[in-house]
């Protein structure tokens, strides 16, 4: 089975913070950004990657995802700006 990937999402720093897993994050982040994927991140416009974790497999992902979910919201956080201290969009990361 291939990797994956465990990503947090947002609309700005320090606001609404959405983490999920996928397998194809490319993909999965450009139907975030386009409005493609309804539900929560559509509903509050949650388009700006600012962490990402990739796995060689994908249990491993979904085990991460499983474990940031039950985090605190300032553990959250506190890794997102130990990774990206700035809270850039790491979208274009990914098509380079």
């Amino acid at each position: 089975m291939k990797g994956g990937w465990v990503y947090i999402m947002t609309n700005a720093p320090r606001e609404t913070l959405y983490t999920d897993v996928t397998a194809d994050i490319a993909r999965r982040i450009t139907e975030h950004r386009e409005g493609l994927a309804d539900g929560f991140t559509k509903r509050y416009g949650l388009k700006r990657l600012v962490y990402a974790e990739r796995y060689e497999e994908i249990e491993q992902a979904i085990a991460r995802e499983k474990q940031l979910k039950n985090w605190k919201r300032a553990w959250k956080i506190d890794l997102i700006v130990s990774a990206n201290p700035d809270w850039d969009d790491l979208y274009d990361t990914l098509l380079s």
